[in-house]
């Protein structure tokens, strides 16, 4: 790139104005890629996995977009909404503590929470040393045993929700992702994309 030898894929560069070239062969600019994802339960997102798991990549066998990278995660065992581009400083925009985005999850626990548990979750509890709350909580639905939850983060840490519950000594049962900002899981079938359309993707960078 501009007479340097540059290995590393993610390397920053503008491409307004870098030269970019492999082996010799001027590369020109890849179009931008703005995709959401039905994440299925039991895929690790991430490129390749040292123990040999599935990764969310699989849903996109034969699709031939070219390199593609997951904007924020969720883990393994967690469900819904994941966002992919191609387009790094977009996805800066959307990772970044600035931009405002909630995120809206649903979560079935093993237990029916009381209304002192929903407001000690949005109050926020201390685990390992780190405030962990909720922007939001409700009941959607109750039976006998478990329960579903809407639960809105204003805030991206690590397995977040299930560290939360787990410090009210509440189980998981199945954690959804269903919205970004103004973005909605909706319809799309679980292990199924598509393309954000333009008005999806600018709503969600601010642009």
């Amino acid at each position: 790139m501009d007479g340097r030898c540059v290995n590393d894929p993610e390397f920053p560069a503008d491409l307004q104005r870098a030269r970019i070239e492999i082996d010799a062969q001027q590369v020109a600019r890849a179009a931008p890629q703005y995709l959401m994802l039905n994440k299925p339960r039991g895929l690790v997102t991430t490129t390749q996995d040292e123990h040999g798991r599935d990764t969310v990549y699989r849903c996109f066998d034969g699709a031939d977009l070219g390199w593609i990278a997951p904007v924020g995660r969720l883990d393994k065992a967690s469900e819904g909404l994941l966002l992919f581009t191609n387009d790094p400083q977009w996805a800066a925009r959307i990772t970044s503590p600035e931009s405002a985005l909630c995120k809206t999850y649903h979560v079935q626990v093993t237990c029916i929470p009381t209304a002192n548990m929903l407001q000690a979750m949005q109050a926020g509890v201390t685990a390992e040393g780190e405030l962990l709350r909720a922007k939001s909580v409700r009941l959607l639905r109750a039976g006998e045993k478990y329960a579903w939850l809407e639960i809105v983060l204003d805030e991206g840490r690590n397995r977040q929700i299930r560290r939360l519950l787990a410090a009210l000594e509440i189980g998981v049962l199945r954690l959804v992702r269903v919205a970004i900002g103004p973005l909605v899981l909706g319809e799309l079938p679980k292990g199924q994309w598509r393309a954000l359309t333009a008005a999806e993707a600018a709503a969600l960078s601010g642009a």
